[in-house]
């Protein structure tokens, strides 16, 4: 994959609390596929671009199985939402909202994110 020169040198950040934390190049998100990242406080993130170019983060540990597995999930669209499934028991994740789209009462937190 070869991205625009003008996109080679940005970074991936989070924002956490009241400031920006610089996860990963931007090159290192593939579109379809996740990335996980360790956040100063040692909670992960999952990480993910699609084929869009838009970027998403959530919180990496399936709240059902308790593993930090979000990352290595499949990526798909709902409805026009775009979300992830777990890789343990297949629950699927909205990734601008974190609520998980088979169980209502379940959701994972999300993170603001920018390329900078």
């Amino acid at each position: 994959m070869t991205l625009a020169p003008e996109t080679t040198d940005l970074k991936v950040q989070l924002q956490l609390a009241d400031d920006w934390f610089t996860v990963c190049d931007l090159t290192r998100l593939v579109p379809g596929r996740g990335v996980a990242a360790l956040l100063p406080d040692g909670r992960q993130a999952a990480l993910f671009r699609d084929r869009n170019g838009r970027l998403y983060a959530i919180d990496n540990r399936d709240p059902f199985g308790g593993a930090a597995v979000l990352s290595r999930g499949l990526t798909g669209t709902h409805q026009g939402r775009p979300f992830v499934a777990s890789p343990l028991l297949k629950q699927r994740f909205d990734l601008e909202t974190g609520q998980c789209l088979d169980d209502e009462t379940m959701r994972v937190a999300t993170y603001e994110v920018r390329a900078h």
